[in-house]
């Protein structure tokens, strides 16, 4: 696998922008869960490990929901057995209950993840609950997991605009992040889960976050590329201080239960705005490149990542 590129971005460091950015990869999950057939294990597993090759320190390896919803993540607890020791490396699962839960403990997981949502009819549709229903379900799955002393993080997804509802108040995404920071997450992420934000939009809500008492550094952003924003919305995130960044490799991925949502941000695209705004991720550009060439290839597509496609095409052998 190769580990150099012919060409890296230019550096030219902003006096506003400083320290390093979290890469919180999510192609394992976010990306695999949409592929129409199921990836086996082995190249799951192979997946990850060149992730973490490439210097990735948070790979999002998979789900623990119900295989009948997500039957391309029933391998969860195989999946986790194969990987890598962690050490330094996180290694976050999703999981919608207690039994999602009691399953990713049972398979030796350490760090959590909640999804949440900000509308209620996503709520209904994604989960069969009331939004305040959902809520009360995350509760004692956020208290169980902190009582066992892992690391959780809570999602909440159509914080942009939702397809059903459209227009989502910053107040009423607050509110929810409020709701799950109370519970016990560490960390909460917000996602333009149908990739209608822009980048004016992210600064208000970020700010609406900030003005209910939410810290910058417990914060993520997860967008999708759907009007080609994410990278723009990316950079207004940073720039009111976020420094936790989902993304995925290659550009996998979007929202099974959201039939507008198309592809995540491409984790290739996101390092190279990152390193050239002088921004340390930890991340080998050209190792990350040819794992997602390699993935492409296992897919049978091109990868949909600009910058994969520009440092050497789509797919290798």
């Amino acid at each position: 696998m190769a580990t150099t590129v012919t060409r890296l971005p230019d550096v030219f460091p902003r006096e506003d922008l400083s320290g390093a950015v979290t890469v919180y990869e999510v192609g394992p999950r976010d990306g695999l869960q949409n592929e129409a057939t199921v990836v086996p294990t082995e190249v799951k597993t192979e997946f990850v490990r060149r992730l973490v090759d490439a210097g990735l320190r948070t790979v999002e390896a998979t789900s623990f929901v119900s295989p009948r919803w997500v039957p391309q993540l029933a391998d969860a607890g195989e999946l986790m057995a194969s990987l890598p020791p962690g050490g330094e490396v996180r290694y976050p699962v999703l999981v919608p209950n207690l039994a999602g839960l009691d399953r990713a403990v049972e398979a030796g997981a350490t760090h959590v993840a909640v999804f949440a949502s900000a509308t209620e009819a996503f709520a209904r549709r994604n989960l069969n609950r009331s939004l305040e229903e959902s809520l009360q379900m995350f509760a004692p799955v956020v208290e169980a997991a902190k009582g066992r002393g892992m690391w959780v993080r809570g999602y909440v997804s159509m914080a942009f605009g939702d397809p059903w509802e459209g227009r989502v108040p910053p107040a009423q995404v607050a509110g929810v992040a409020g709701r799950l920071f109370e519970q016990g997450c560490d960390e909460v992420c917000v996602g333009d889960t149908i990739g209608v934000a822009t980048p004016g939009h992210v600064g208000a809500l970020l700010q609406e976050l900030y003005s209910s008492g939410v810290e910058a550094a417990r914060l993520g952003v997860h967008f999708h590329d759907t009007y080609g924003q994410a990278l723009s919305n990316t950079l207004a995130a940073l720039e009111a201080g976020v420094r936790t960044v989902d993304s995925s490799a290659g550009g996998l991925g979007g929202c099974p239960y959201a039939e507008s949502a198309t592809g995540n941000l491409a984790t290739e695209d996101l390092v190279w705005m990152l390193h050239g705004l002088g921004l340390d991720t930890g991340v080998d550009l050209g190792s990350l490149a040819a794992t997602s060439r390699w993935m492409a290839t296992m897919l049978g597509r091109p990868s949909p990542s600009r910058v994969v496609n520009a440092l050497g095409g789509g797919g290798e052998g």
